[in-house]
């Protein structure tokens, strides 16, 4: 019998709103803590979600002995201290993505969590879907032949402040951090996150992030992925494989509730999703399984994974000239 886990959210901003929101819809876990850095920010949470524990600072939660996991919904810049906080208290970690800033800083969390035997994992939520899970099966089942070519973007319009977490570097602000994270790992899930050879480019604005991105990551025999991402101009937002024999098509892939596999342009088989929640319950159940089975990692996205696809967006990132304030 699987454990429920009670966890602990780090941060209450809008993306801890969304994970709380779907453990109701969890099969093993629920929030059980908040912490925030002022605990009047945590009760406003903790009241809002019905949490019973809510704590001043992240180091008390962290410390909170009837915590078994903790979500890092802090922005980009910050996960690696909080990440570092919970697993010297012992928690088990699920960080959002992108874990961190660059591959250097999440080098020191992973050795951390290996060397120490703890539980750490990316909050690459997509992952779980069952929509995007359909898919890796109909290719694990040879049903578009042998995977050639791999089509994603995720982009869109913001209006945000210079100085919000969008545009700014101090934030690690950009489009690549945000929202190029998916198209890069959903590439890496198809095909390995080391391609022979790396082409891109961006359009750096005027705060000094890159607002616009283009990649083409190739893999040798063929294979290519050709990856766009952007928060300047909205893009279709869709993923496909394609395959010698059909191809695949996830609409709306980073939440997707519907995959498509298609042959010379008809559809042969098609799976939806009739979840009600957002789908951050998948990943958490995720954690659960795990947990409950002595893993110290997700088979679904593990460490060596999240750290190779975080260089491959270093080198992306080398090419555009584009540095972080933190990282100089």
């Amino acid at each position: 019998m699987t454990k429920s886990i009670k966890w602990g959210i780090l941060g209450t901003g809008g993306i801890a709103e969304k994970f709380t929101s779907d453990l109701a819809y969890a099969t093993y876990g629920e929030a059980a803590a908040v912490g925030s850095r002022t605990l009047e920010s945590a009760k406003r949470f903790a009241d809002k979600f019905g949490i019973p524990q809510a704590h001043g600072s992240y180091e008390e939660l962290a410390n909170d002995p009837d915590i078994d996991a903790i979500y890092i919904a802090t922005p980009h810049p910050f996960h690696k201290e909080n990440v570092l906080t919970c697993l010297k208290a012992g928690k088990a970690v699920l960080c959002e993505k992108p874990f961190t800033i660059n591959s250097g800083d999440l080098e020191e969390l992973t050795s951390y969590a290996k060397e120490n035997g703890l539980f750490l994992m990316e909050g690459m939520w997509t992952r779980f879907l069952p929509a995007v899970i359909r898919a890796k099966e109909w290719i694990r089942d040879g049903r578009i032949g042998e995977v050639l070519h791999v089509k994603a973007d995720f982009g869109f319009r913001t209006t945000g402040n210079p100085e919000g977490r969008m545009l700014n570097p101090a934030l690690g602000g950009g489009a690549l951090l945000d929202v190029g994270i998916y198209v890069v790992s959903f590439a890496s899930m198809i095909f390995g996150a080391e391609p022979e050879k790396v082409i891109s480019t961006a359009h750096i604005g005027e705060t000094g992030v890159d607002e616009q991105n283009s990649i083409i990551l190739e893999y040798g025999s063929g294979k290519t992925a050709a990856l766009s991402s952007a928060i300047r101009v909205e893009l279709a937002n869709e993923a496909y494989i394609f395959g010698t024999e059909g191809y695949i098509h996830l609409p709306s892939f980073f939440n997707a509730k519907t995959v498509t596999l298609l042959r010379h342009g008809q559809v042969v088989d098609q799976y939806k999703d009739e979840r009600k929640s957002l789908g951050y319950n998948f990943e958490a159940d995720e954690v659960a399984r795990c947990l409950n089975n002595g893993r110290t990692e997700s088979g679904g996205i593990p460490l060596d994974e999240s750290l190779a696809i975080m260089k491959l967006m270093d080198a992306v990132r080398q090419q555009w000239g584009l540095r972080y304030p933190m990282e100089n």
